[in-house]
């Protein structure tokens, strides 16, 4: 059995899932709740969009994908507890922090830092020379 260490895309391919299903989450909360708010609705549904499109950026694995999906998942954090405190649940809010949870972790942030040049062949030469 190889590890995730050996297979730095393993670890892309899951954040991208998982930010899928937070947008499929989303989505299906946001409609199912904000029926009568329709700039509510209307917000929420562009959300689960913009987190669609950032899971096809992450499947990328490149490290500014990285740090976009970063970036993005912790406004979507903050923002869903925001709205908790303020006035109800967000969809998405805890899969959003688990999605952090997981980006964060340092072999997370090892595998898109390598999974691009590993594809490249400059992983294996570090050097240049050769």
């Amino acid at each position: 059995m190889t590890s995730l260490r050996s297979q730095p895309q393993a670890l892309v391919a899951l954040v991208s899932r998982l930010m899928l299903a937070q947008a499929a989450v989303t989505a299906t909360v946001g409609l199912a709740y904000l029926r009568r708010n329709l700039t509510w609705l209307l917000f929420v549904l562009m959300l689960a969009v913009a987190l669609g499109l950032l899971a096809s950026l992450v499947r990328s694995g490149s490290h500014a994908a990285w740090v976009t999906a970063v970036t993005g998942e912790a406004v979507f954090t903050l923002l869903g507890l925001v709205r908790v405190a303020s006035v109800q649940y967000l969809g998405g809010t805890l899969l959003a922090m688990a999605t952090l949870g997981v980006l964060v972790h340092p072999a997370v942030g090892r595998a898109f830092a390598t999974a691009r040049r590993s594809e490249s062949g400059l992983a294996d030469n570090p050097g240049g020379a050769g």
